[in-house]
C-alpha cells in the first residue's frame, strides 16, 4: 500500500503515529516539505523514501534501498534469445550465400529490390547530394570535420624508441588498419564526422561505409554529402544486420574489412557482437544517456532543455539522470521540463522516455554525486556546478564517456561539433572503456633490437627462465647465439 499526500506535513504526523518513527528519520522527513507529490511506503520500508510526480521519478540518495533501487533502473534490458537468434540466422545466410542473400534481406527489411551492382553509391551520386544540401549544412559540416580532426590530430600515437637496461633496443610503430567498416544508422550526418573524420587522420588507406536505403533504394543526402565532403568515396546502401555481416564475412561485390566501427539498433549492435573475434570491432554502443548533476547555480532551463535533448534520440530506451544538490534546483528543473516540453515535436517520443528512463537522485554533497555518477558511468556527463566544485566533481568522476563543464557546454555539442567523438560507452562500460579515437583505427607492432653486446647481459635471465617452464630450446635459441654450443 502506498500513501500519498501534497502535503509532507501532514504524512508526517500519520507516519509518526502509526509507525512510532525515530525521531532521526523525523527530522529528515522534515526536510522535504516543499517536495510536491511525496510518495512513502508502509512497513518494512518505511524508511526508504521515493517520491515521484509529473514526468520524474525521484529518490533519495540517504534512504536504505537507494543502490538496490538505483542497479534496478540502471540494469540494461538482456538482449532476448529470439533477436540473438534472429541475428544470428541472416548472419550465417549472408555467410554462406553473400550477394543473394544481402539482397533477400534488402527487400526483407528495407522493401528495396536491390541487386549486387546497385549496392555500391556512385561517386557521382556522392557530389550531387553534396550539391543538393544548403550551404549552411555544407559550412556546417566542414566545420565541424574540422574541428574533430584537429582534436584528433593531438591524439595522434607516435613511433618510439628507448634503451631497456641491457641496451636494447625497444620500441612501438603505430600504423593505420588496412581496411576498416562504419555503420552510418539512417539520416545521422554527424555520425559521419565523429567516424570517418577520424579514420581520416589515422590515413586508412580503406573506408567502406554502409547506411540503410528506403524502398527506392535512396540514402539521405545529408549523409551522402557528408561523407563527400569527408572525402569518402566506397559507399554502401546496405544497412542493418546484412551490412554487418557484409563487412566481416565479404561477398562477392563487398569486400571485408578488419574491423567495424559506429552505432546502430538493438539488431546491429547484436550482429557486432556476433562477428567479434572474426573481426575487430569498436564498441556496443546501447541508447543514449545522460547526466546532469547541478546545484542553486545552474540555470533550470538550461539543464531541462538538455535532459529533453538526449530523451529525442526516439529508441525509448534512453536514460535521462538528474543528480540534484537541492530541493529548489529539482523543482525548477521539473517546471522547465513541463514548459519546454510543450513546444517539441518529438513530444510523445520524448514524453515516453521521461516516464520510463527518467531518474532523479538528491544528494547532500558533491561526493555523493560523485559515487553515483562512477556507479552509472553515463555516457554524457554534464557539470552544472560552480566553477570550484567543476573541477572537484572532475576529478573524482573516473567513468564518464565524456564531461561536459559549465552551464555553457551543452550535450549537443559534443554531439556534433566539439571535436572528441560523440561515440562513447553506454550501459555501464565507461568502467572499463573510452570513447572511439584515433587509435582505434590504427594498430601497433613492438619492436625489439639486440646485439651481441646487450644479448649477453640479457642471456642470465632467458636461462632462469627457461629452466623455470621447462622450456630447454628457448635457452639454447639465446646460447647459440653467444657462441657457448659451438
Amino acid at each position: 500500500m502506498r500513501y500519498r499526500c501534497s502535503h509532507p506535513g501532514n504524512l508526517l504526523d500519520h507516519l509518526c503515529l502509526k509507525t512510532k518513527l525515530k525521531e532521526g528519520l523525523r527530522g529528515y522527513l522534515l526536510g522535504l516539505k516543499g517536495v510536491p507529490g511525496f510518495y512513502h511506503k508502509r512497513g518494512a520500508q518505511a524508511d526508504v523514501p521515493s517520491f515521484k510526480f509529473g514526468y520524474m521519478k525521484k529518490i533519495l540518495f540517504s534512504s536504505r534501498r537507494f543502490w538496490q533501487t538505483l542497479k534496478t533502473f540502471c540494469a540494461a534490458a538482456e538482449v532476448p534469445s529470439t533477436l540473438r537468434n534472429s541475428v544470428s540466422t541472416v548472419i550465417e545466410e549472408v555467410r554462406s550465400d553473400g550477394d543473394k542473400a544481402v539482397c533477400k534481406f534488402i527487400k526483407k527489411f528495407d522493401r528495396a529490390n536491390l541487386q549486387p551492382a546497385h549496392f555500391q553509391v556512385s561517386p557521382e551520386e556522392l557530389e550531387k547530394a553534396a550539391r543538393r544540401l544548403n550551404q549552411s549544412a555544407r559550412a556546417a559540416i566542414r566545420e565541424s570535420l574540422k574541428c574533430v580532426k584537429n582534436f584528433h590530430k593531438e591524439c595522434l600515437p607516435k613511433d618510439w624508441t628507448t634503451r631497456n637496461i641491457h641496451g636494447a633496443q625497444v620500441g612501438e610503430n603505430y600504423y593505420p588498419l588496412g581496411r576498416v567498416g562504419i555503420y552510418i544508422p539512417n539520416g545521422l550526418v554527424s555520425t559521419v564526422v565523429m567516424t570517418c573524420g577520424l579514420a581520416r587522420v589515422a590515413k586508412v588507406p580503406e573506408i567502406a561505409v554502409f547506411t540503410p536505403c528506403d524502398k527506392k533504394g535512396n540514402v539521405s543526402d545529408g549523409v551522402l554529402g557528408a561523407l563527400h565532403i569527408a572525402g569518402v568515396n566506397e559507399v554502401y546502401r546496405v544497412g542493418g544486420i546484412p551490412a554487418v555481416a557484409a563487412m566481416a564475412y565479404g561477398t562477392a561485390s563487398i569486400k571485408p574489412v578488419v574491423k567495424i566501427f559506429g552505432p546502430g539498433n538493438a539488431y546491429v549492435v547484436e550482429a557486432k557482437r556476433q562477428v567479434y573475434g572474426r573481426v575487430g570491432v569498436d564498441l556496443l554502443p546501447g541508447p543514449s544517456e545522460v547526466m546532469i548533476i547541478a546545484d542553486d547555480s545552474a540555470d533550470p532551463s538550461f539543464i531541462a532543455a538538455d535532459l529533453l535533448a538526449q530523451a529525442e534520440h526516439g529508441s525509448g530506451r534512453e536514460k535521462i539522470y538528474f543528480i540534484g544538490l537541492s530541493v529548489s534546483i529539482v523543482n525548477e528543473v521539473q517546471k522547465c521540463l513541463r514548459e519546454q516540453l510543450k513546444i517539441l515535436p518529438r513530444k510523445a517520443l520524448i514524453s515516453s522516455v521521461l516516464k520510463n528512463g527518467f531518474l532523479t537522485i538528491l544528494v547532500d554533497s558533491l561526493e555523493q554525486a560523485a559515487e553515483v555518477a562512477n556507479y552509472v558511468a553515463p555516457e554524457h556527463l554534464e557539470l552544472e556546478v560552480k566553477e570550484k566544485d567543476q573541477k572537484v566533481l572532475t576529478q573524482l568522476i573516473t567513468t564518464a564517456g565524456a564531461i561536459m563543464q559549465g552551464k555553457w557546454s551543452a550535450t549537443a555539442l559534443g554531439d556534433f561539433t566539439a571535436g572528441p567523438s560523440h561515440e562513447l560507452p553506454t550501459g555501464g562500460a565507461g568502467r572499463f572503456s573510452s570513447g572511439l579515437r584515433v587509435e582505434d583505427f590504427m594498430r601497433r607492432s613492438s619492436v625489439i633490437r639486440y646485439d651481441k653486446t646487450s644479448l649477453s647481459k640479457a642471456a642470465s635471465v632467458v636461462r632462469a627462465f627457461s629452466k623455470l617452464e621447462d622450456l630447454e630450446a628457448h635457452g639454447r635459441s639465446v646460447e647459440i647465439r653467444l657462441g657457448k654450443n659451438e
